[in-house]
């Protein structure tokens, strides 16, 4: 609406990797969406460019004024810029809202903080999605989001060992180390067909087949049996199950799994 108002295009600053993944991988937080999801959400909020800015050493050696000046100013010729209240920029996160009100007071360009949007009391931020998805409480996380949880991306050959153990999979990369959400859940799947198509998914390593320490993203899908490889989906996530679990042997996998068949079914057929 500010952009419209001032005849401005619409756009937003990301950066990739975070810049906690960048400093501190071990203790960066956990990735709430890949950046194909936040672009897909910044265009349903009619933001129309977004400057993905690569997060390096060099860049993160920036003084302050130089990222307000060579960054904002003259790489994204910005005018109005909107910012939250504990936001911090440049080396040592020696920037914040002070110095660009003072380029503003200038008439660099003009300045305005977000106020603090909260939902019953708590303040809606990554942080609380963050915590909703950790605690698996996904009617938590989609009333912070305005919208159910999902992960989007394409879906990769495996090793087609669900297939053997008679419930088949699509696989879909899990990018960063530390996914926020993980587990076994029953799911919707979009883009496959006219209708979401019902399933049962997981997010993990896989302990009981795989000691590789990869995340990966299987759904296994009630009533499909199309090949799909290489199909950008949408996985919509509705509810956990349980946590994952590693088991002694794949005929106790099986079993689990198909416990989970039958409790997802259920779930989504109310």
């Amino acid at each position: 609406a500010a952009a419209r108002a001032r005849e401005l295009a619409a756009a937003v600053m990301t950066f990739e990797p975070h810049p906690r993944e960048f400093f501190a991988p071990e203790r960066a937080p956990a990735r709430v969406s890949n950046l194909r999801d936040k672009l897909s959400a910044f265009d349903r909020c009619g933001i129309t460019h977004v400057f993905v800015q690569h997060f390096n050493h060099r860049f993160s050696q920036l003084a302050p004024s130089a990222f307000v000046e060579r960054v904002l100013l003259e790489g994204c010729a910005v005018r109005w810029l909107l910012i939250g209240k504990d936001f911090r920029f440049g080396a040592a996160r020696a920037g914040n809202g002070e110095l660009l009100a003072d380029y503003a007071a200038e008439g660099a360009l003009e300045l305005e903080v977000m106020p603090t949007v909260d939902d019953d009391g708590e303040r809606i931020s990554s942080t609380a999605v963050r915590h909703a998805l950790a605690a698996g409480d996904l009617a938590r996380a989609a009333a912070l989001l305005g919208r159910s949880y999902s992960i989007s991306g394409r879906v990769l050959h495996g090793r087609k060992l669900g297939r053997s153990l008679g419930f088949p999979t699509l696989n879909l990369k899990i990018e960063h180390a530390h996914p926020a959400l993980r587990g076994i859940f029953a799911v919707r799947v979009h883009c496959l067909s006219e209708r979401p198509v019902a399933g049962v998914a997981s997010i993990g390593l896989r302990p009981t087949v795989d000691h590789g320490g990869r995340w990966l993203l299987e759904v296994h899908l009630f009533d499909f049996a199309e090949a799909v490889y290489g199909c950008l989906v949408t996985v919509e996530f509705f509810e956990k199950l349980r946590d994952e679990q590693k088991y002694e042997t794949l005929g106790e996998l099986s079993a689990a799994i198909s416990g989970d068949a039958v409790r997802a079914r259920a779930l989504l057929a109310r």
